[in-house]
């Protein structure tokens, strides 16, 4: 069965005579000739069902899959490396997929308070360090491993938020048990303007990284653009909820200080909303990751924009065949 493993370009020689592991032209071709020994393969129908290109070509040493493919399995787009690390080792996204679900799902029905679940998620603290935080690390790693650099920052800085998240509600780390009034018990930190107001601002700067991974998601598809755009909105919206609670804290007035309590709740309940969409996305786009890595005779879209913007060396790739085009016209 044909995985992502063995579903990798074929090899091509740099101007330095290395092995490259991709050649990523969009010609409108499928990239031409695949050799295993005597026989070649050929392929230039871009429209071609991915299972059915597959299958031609099964029994090669290596092949080349379309960059929706690609974009699918990787959720990055193709890029050139060196070596075939990517047909020696597993593909590390879907792993640090479920550490994100894992973690995020559970934490968006306990910020809506869904059966009566709430406390910003601290019963999830396992569940924080060992899916989010220990399995994204790791797949982190290996996509650094692979040349994967959109994926291997998305994944690493989202290890180390699980890993800050839970270590903050993590008593042996006594973050909110330096904000405790003296005498005080150490929860009693969580309820003080110190830190609600502090806290609020990692949530702010979290929502700046994804807003900045919104922006790059638009070279890869639909799904991730939606996981990213959510996120930005729920950052910003826990980091209101942070803001009003400690408003309420601050506050002498009772009736003032209920009033922000209660568009506090409001803004977590709005920010749990958001987070459980990212989920339900993140959810569809592991499916379809796993379908496309196990080549099942059916695969779900994830809204390729991987040609929607072009790249900047693709775009120059085109100016200077322009250039050249326009030489030969002109008969130089």
């Amino acid at each position: 069965m044909a995985t992502e493993h063995n579903a990798q370009a074929r090899l091509q020689a740099n101007s330095n005579g290395d092995p490259l592991e991709k050649d990523f032209s969009r010609n409108g071709t499928l990239n031409g000739n695949y050799t295993n020994g005597a026989d070649t393969y050929h392929m230039n129908d871009i429209n071609m069902e991915h299972g059915d290109a597959l299958r031609r070509i099964r029994t090669a040493g290596s092949i080349s899959i379309s960059p929706e493919l690609f974009e699918k399995i990787y959720l990055s787009p193709q890029n050139a490396v060196k070596g075939d690390l990517r047909k020696t080792f597993a593909n590390p996204t879907p792993l640090c997929i479920v550490g994100f679900l894992l973690s995020l799902s559970p934490l968006s029905c306990d910020l809506m308070g869904w059966r009566g679940s709430g406390g910003n998620g601290a019963a999830g603290i396992g569940t924080y360090y060992f899916f989010g935080g220990l399995l994204m690390i790791l797949g982190a790693v290996m996509e650094f491993l692979l040349g994967n650099t959109f994926p291997f920052v998305v994944f690493g800085s989202f290890g180390a938020f699980w890993l800050a998240y839970s270590a903050t509600l993590q008593p042996f780390y006594y973050a909110y048990g330096l904000y405790a009034p003296p005498g005080e018990p150490e929860a009693a930190g969580l309820e003080t303007v110190g830190f609600t107001a502090s806290f609020a601002f990692f949530l702010v700067f979290m929502g700046v990284l994804c807003l900045i991974y919104l922006i790059c998601s638009l070279r890869t598809n639909v799904v991730f653009v939606v996981i990213f755009f959510t996120l930005v909105l729920a950052f910003g919206l826990l980091a209101g909820s942070f803001w009003h609670n400690a408003n309420a804290y601050g506050n002498t007035n009772a009736a003032a200080a209920a009033d922000s309590l209660a568009l506090s709740h409001r803004l977590q309940v709005a920010a749990g909303a958001c987070t459980f969409v990212t989920s339900m996305a993140g959810w569809w786009i592991f499916a379809a990751i796993m379908l496309a890595a196990l080549d099942f005779p059916f695969q779900i879209p994830v809204g390729d924009l991987s040609t929607l913007i072009k790249g900047a060396s693709e775009s120059e790739k085109m100016k200077r065949q322009a250039i050249r085009d326009e030489e030969q016209d002109m008969g130089v």
